[in-house]
């Protein structure tokens, strides 16, 4: 089943709920796809990996918001954020560790013989497709500059 069958499913789910926060949270997301799919040059079925990507960003970008309501002093607004990022975050597969993260990228430095902060742009690009909906960037970069830097 594609994402977008899924979302339209939990859609339907929350419409019958009268689920406010997850109706808001899921349409943001159809759009998303939407959006990607009527881009030009975009084929008509969107790969998994494209599919992670959109909820990724859905994500942090709903994260983002919280923390700088939260920075604000307006908690008010940030439980929704927070509330939709949890909803969208159902759909992406199961967060890695941090230590498992690390072991990736520790193979991945022995695997390309990365010396130095000059390859990390090499190993970047590695483990962000291999870690594709696993990790997030950020948590990504300050391990492998942590590696790289030793």
């Amino acid at each position: 089943m594609s994402l977008q069958q899924d979302v339209m499913s939990a859609l339907k789910d929350a419409m019958k709920a009268k689920d406010q926060t997850a109706l808001t949270a899921l349409r943001a997301v159809k759009s998303a796809i939407l959006l990607v799919k009527t881009e030009s040059g975009a084929g008509d079925d969107l790969t998994e990996e494209q599919e992670l990507k959109i909820l990724q960003k859905q994500v942090k970008q709903r994260k983002d918001s919280a923390a700088v309501y939260i920075e604000q002093g307006r908690e008010d607004l940030a439980a929704p954020e927070l509330a939709e990022s949890e909803i969208i975050s159902q759909f992406l597969p199961e967060a890695l560790s941090e230590e498992e993260i690390e072991k990736v990228v520790v193979a991945v430095i022995d695997q390309i013989g990365a010396a130095g902060m000059k390859d990390m742009g090499k190993v970047m690009g590695i483990i962000s497709k291999q870690l594709t909906g696993q990790a997030d960037g950020k948590t990504i970069s300050t391990i492998v500059k942590a590696k790289l830097s030793n």
